[in-house]
């Protein structure tokens, strides 16, 4: 199976892992949270990037039969967020936003995976 899609979107998750790591006050902004909610929301974005780190990695070096798996793993992780991030919004705008990045990113890692099975 060539790997060129998926390779790309697990290289964009890995950037978004790094930025978690380094900033990982941005889940908390953006939710309007504050004081013990924003250190919840940073720890949350740690382990968001630790994790998105490991799976990146399977998708980008990770033997050919890994890529469907770190994909799924990718795409259940996006789809869990949502969920959790959705039902801890504060008002329709924070969830709006936290859906659609969340399952936007299933959305296009889905679409690559698929993409890259037909091209294969």
């Amino acid at each position: 199976m060539t790997r060129t899609f998926t390779r790309i979107t697990s290289a964009a998750t890995a950037a978004y892992a790094v930025y978690a790591l380094v900033s990982p006050e941005h889940i908390g902004n953006a939710m309007r949270a504050s004081g013990d909610e924003q250190d919840f929301y940073d720890r949350l974005a740690l382990g968001y990037g630790v994790r998105d780190l490991a799976i990146s990695a399977l998708g980008v070096a990770g033997p050919a039969r890994a890529v469907p798996v770190a994909m799924g793993l990718r795409i259940a992780g996006d789809l869990a967020d949502g969920v959790f991030l959705g039902s801890r919004a504060p008002d329709a705008q924070v969830r709006a936003k936290v859906l659609g990045v969340t399952f936007g990113w299933a959305a296009l890692n889905l679409a690559a995976l698929v993409a890259d099975r037909r091209r294969s």
